[in-house]
């Protein structure tokens, strides 16, 4: 045979190739609608391929299920709402059917299966791209969206990179990453929920599968973004309105929002690894005190436990935990101690013989236990997917409570394990219906704080605190969440800034990182910085590594104590505009720390990566975070007038400006027509400020509304209406300032109202229910003088703000302040 003929015969087999690889592609799309059942708001839709549901969950939610095989009986860990009653119009033909909402419509082809959401005017909100749709490789499911011109993509939770993730792909799979890079993916949470952005277009999509999942931004393509997993169904929400902060509402709706923290828990809290024996954690309780640091929590790492074997305590270095705790109470601070899930394979110990007694441990798929080796040695792990397990823990956990301790941080739960490399055919009750590994492992985090919530909360009566670093979506319903072992290094102080916001952004409001980092030690300006940003964030703590230098605020030198005391003393005052923050996050989902994308959605300029760690804290301010070393910084005003805090300077919004920069103060501004509720200096939560709101009002041209909240703090009662509750109104086009009429039956702490009031220089006297008080001109400042620590000088003044004030009562009924 000639070289031509071996040619063409080498043709024709490529082609027979072609034609069967074509017959039999790996890949398998929905393909066409061979059925259409329509009921109500529900569609139930059956493909050449596949099955699929597609359900209006409320006017501005729609569910889309779908799977190769009939739908299996719905289950979710995450979502805690049902469908809510909508009025729904739909048609169809034979091509597509047609679903109209007050809030949004979307069309689906018949052939192949597409989806497409449109705004009620006809904009394109989100829309399968056309030629991949949803497909299927094995087990493996995958929904492509087509790209939209400019489009961003923001939240995801704990994700490293820049705030826009366009461009970049994750992967969710809880993962222990000591001293992870900056950039490194995963990392210990999984919250499958972003919002994406074009047009003046934004929408969320929380894609409810506990998988090990992928999400792609355009990440080494042009054409498409696209969510899927290595197992399990098709399950996502597609949420749109037109404000970004209705989103997260409306995603919060679906997963749960945080319940009221118990008020200390907003407090400073001091931790390392670790305060061990019990005399050294006095010591540190003195020397906080005596230096006049507010706080309120300190921490106990692995060290307090009998050689790191859960539920027990070291003899040794703490022989009375109860004793400790009550003095520890006596001097206002409240004990938090470290759980992870691993109970130590021990003859006699008395957890793992319980344990083993009641049958609470996972298992390989033969029935023998999973043994994998952490902190104690090899060790066997609760299943918490079990109403049985969970029970176990809770029991365990009460013993802590019945010491004395308020705070359960729960760690390692991601499962980590030596080797990071929990085998797939371990398998989980997950609440009766076993699965593997792949199925369990993102949601153990979650199952493990809600056990230890529910025990501490049995156990407490009152409000627990909870800490987690595993997690899932609806984590918030249990417990706070902090980011890890990070780094002391500047980049991972402003990654962790990033982290917080997309953390909030993605339902997860109360959260914090490591100040100061985890591992290495900071430099003298670099801790100061930190400790500065960390007044400005949900959960306060400051935490170092073993083997570390000492990292207390003591520890930098004198000026660094008085700059971090200056910052924590601004804390404490600030704690009643941070506690209304967190109620307000309890309504609606709204995070305390706010990426400047969350009310400037549409502001190119808030994605420069100069620009991208700037946040809001609250409704008022805007931190803008500098490496410590710096001495200039690029600062982004968006649209309206903003106040520099410490001396009321008046920029315009929608420029850029060059700061200078010192490492005694952090860049802070307050938004015109703020409303920030303050109160006296005090060293802990347990003390009472005085009887006076100091309550700042910034003057503007637009209106704002503050709702004010308070409650004891602690109990439960606020569940059952004992509150106090007002909104607050600045109204500059009437001249007005109203304080509306209480609602709760719980009374303010605060009998009298200091009104402070910025910008308003040539206001000489207001009227309050008709009745004239003058106003007094002085001067207030935010932060104390930092001392010169030079023998030729005293100290370096305090900048100060011109504030015209007048005193009133508080009292329950309607307030009128006439400007």
């Amino acid at each position: 045979m000639n070289i031509k003929s071996l040619l063409k015969q080498s043709n024709w087999l490529l082609l027979l190739c072609g034609l069967s690889l074509k017959a039999q592609t790996p890949v398998k799309t929905i393909g066409k609608i061979n059925t259409v059942n329509i009921s109500g708001q529900q569609i139930r839709i059956s493909a050449e391929n596949a099955y699929a549901e597609i359900t209006v969950y409320s006017p501005s939610v729609v569910r889309v299920r779908m799977d190769q095989h009939p739908l299996a009986a719905d289950f979710s860990y995450a979502v805690i709402a049902q469908p809510v009653t909508t009025r729904v119009q739909t048609t169809q033909n034979e091509r597509e059917i047609n679903v109209t909402t007050d809030s949004l419509q979307f069309r689906i082809t018949k052939n192949p299966f597409s989806i497409h959401f449109f705004t009620p005017s006809g904009e394109v909100i989100n829309e399968d791209e056309t030629g991949l749709t949803t497909s299927w490789i094995g087990n493996d499911v995958t929904t492509y969206k087509k790209m939209q011109e400019g489009e961003r993509f923001i939240g995801l939770g704990e994700k490293t990179g820049n705030l826009d993730r366009k461009g970049e792909g994750y992967t969710n799979w809880n993962s222990d990453k000591f001293g992870y890079a900056t950039n490194q993916d995963p990392i210990y949470a999984t919250i499958p929920f972003y919002i994406g952005i074009h047009h003046h277009v934004n929408y969320g999509i929380f894609f409810d599968n506990t998988f090990q999942s992928d999400f792609n931004f355009g990440a080494s393509n042009n054409r498409f973004s696209s969510f899927g997993a290595r197992g399990g169904e098709m399950n996502y929400y597609l949420i749109y309105h037109p404000q970004m902060a209705d989103i997260i509402a409306s995603y919060t709706s679906l997963t749960g929002r945080m319940p009221m923290p118990p008020l200390w828990s907003l407090g400073y809290q001091q931790n390392r690894y670790s305060y061990y024996p019990d005399t050294e954690v006095l010591r540190i309780a003195q020397t906080l005190r005596e230096k006049k640091i507010p706080s309120d929590g300190i921490t106990l790492d692995i060290h307090y436990m009998d050689t790191y074997k859960l539920f027990t305590w070291n003899k040794d270095r703490f022989p009375n935990p109860s004793q400790l705790t009550k003095q520890l109470g006596n001097m206002g601070f409240k004990l938090t101690v470290i759980v992870d899930p691993g109970i130590k394979v021990e003859d006699g110990y008395a957890a793992y013989e319980n344990g083993k007694k009641e049958n609470i441990f996972i298992k390989y798929s033969d029935g023998q236990n999973y043994t994998g080796q952490v902190w104690p040695g090899w060790c066997h792990f609760p299943d918490f997917t079990s109403v049985k397990g969970r029970d176990w823990w809770k029991g365990q956990i009460k013993s802590y409570i019945q010491n004395g301790v308020r705070g359960i941080w729960n760690d390692m739960n991601e499962i980590a394990t030596w080797g990071q490399k929990m085998p797939d055919n371990v398998l989980f009750n997950y609440e009766g219906h076993p699965v593997t590994h792949q199925q369990a492992h993102n949601i153990y985090g979650l199952q493990m704080v809600r056990a230890s919530y529910e025990g501490s909360r049995e156990e407490l009566k009152k409000r627990p605190f909870l800490l987690t670093r595993a997690a899932y979506a609806g984590s918030q319903r249990y417990s706070a969440i902090w980011t890890g072992d990070n780094r002391a290094e500047e980049d991972h102080m402003l990654l962790g800034v990033r982290l917080l916001n997309s953390l909030g952004l993605s339902g997860m409001p109360f959260s914090g990182m490591d100040i100061g980092g985890f591992t290495g030690n900071p430099t003298v300006s670099l801790y100061a910085r930190w400790m500065q940003i960390g007044a400005f964030i949900p959960y306060f703590r400051n935490h170092t590594g073993v083997n570390t230098k000492s990292s207390e605020p003591w520890a930098y030198g004198e000026e660094v104590l008085e700059i971090t005391r200056n910052y924590v003393n601004l804390r404490y005052q600030l704690l009643p505009y941070l506690y209304s923050s967190m109620y307000e996050a309890t309504r609606t989902g709204m995070p305390v720390m706010r990426t400047l994308a969350l009310t400037n959605t549409f502001d190119a300029k808030v994605y420069d990566t100069r620009f991208q760690n700037q946040y809001g804290y609250g409704s008022a301010f805007m931190i803008a975070p500098f490496e410590s070393t710096k001495e200039f910084g690029a600062v982004y005003f968006p649209a309206g007038k903003w106040y520099n805090l410490y001396n009321d300077s008046l920029t315009n919004g929608n420029q850029e400006m060059i700061t200078p920069l010192n490492i005694k103060t952090l860049p802070v501004y307050v938004k015109e027509s703020s409303i920030i509720p303050m109160q006296s200096l005090i060293q802990n939560t347990a003390e009472k400020p005085s009887d006076t709101l100091f309550l700042h009002i910034y003057k503007g041209e637009q209106p704002h509304s503050f709702v004010y909240y308070e409650d004891d703090g602690e109990s439960f009662d606020n569940e059952k209406g004992v509150y106090y509750q007002r909104t607050i109104s600045y109204q500059p086009a009437n001249k007005k300032i109203i304080f509306e009429k209480s609602t709760g039956s719980y009374t303010s702490k605060f009998h009298h109202i200091k009104l402070l009031l910025h910008g308003f220089n040539e206001q000489k006297s207001i009227s309050v229910n008709g009745s004239q008080l003058p106003l007094q001109t002085s001067g207030y400042a935010f932060l104390s003088p930092i001392s010169r620590f030079d023998p030729q000088g005293f100290s370096i003044p305090a900048e100060r703000c011109a504030v015209q004030q007048a005193t009133f009562d508080n009292g329950n009924q309607v307030i009128n302040v006439d400007l």
